[in-house]
């Protein structure tokens, strides 16, 4: 499979294509969510955001994953050698759980009725927002340095 990835003149481009797809919806749907819990757009009802953009980051990430191990089935060695991708695959992981435990912990009900100017998301949804931001952030720079390491 690796091989014929990698010989492959149409298979590789659109496998990459699907893992940047993945990429965008996951952070495009992850960096207005962390803004909004960080105070962006107070007048935008949080609870819309919560059920549209959690859903979408999920299929992004599951696209992300599914195309990305195609990726890394074309070059493993090299991948897992690269300081630069195992520092992605980490705060990648530490993302994910974090976003997991947010969600869980966190009392959504609470965070859906923090919509207007006044109403603050609870400072653990806030801290969590921050952490969020800068790791997807950080997952995507390492990304792209990935192939150029």
């Amino acid at each position: 499979l690796a091989r014929e990835l990698r010989d492959s003149v149409w298979v590789y481009p659109l496998v990459n294509a699907g893992h940047i797809a993945g990429i965008a919806l996951l952070v495009g749907s992850i960096i207005p969510l962390d803004l909004r819990l960080l105070g962006a757009w107070r007048s935008v009802p949080l609870a819309p955001l919560l059920h549209v953009l959690t859903r979408t980051a999920a299929v992004g990430l599951m696209l992300a994953i599914t195309f990305g191990l195609f990726l890394f089935a074309t070059r493993a060695t090299e991948y897992i050698a690269s300081s630069f991708f195992v520092a992605k695959i980490v705060i990648v992981a530490l993302a994910i759980a974090g976003a997991v435990s947010s969600l869980h912990l966190l009392n959504t009900a609470r965070l859906a009725r923090a919509s207007g100017a006044t109403d603050r998301p609870p400072t653990s949804a806030r801290i969590a927002a921050a952490v969020s931001l800068v790791g997807w952030l950080t997952a995507l720079t390492l990304g792209r340095l990935v192939g150029y390491f």
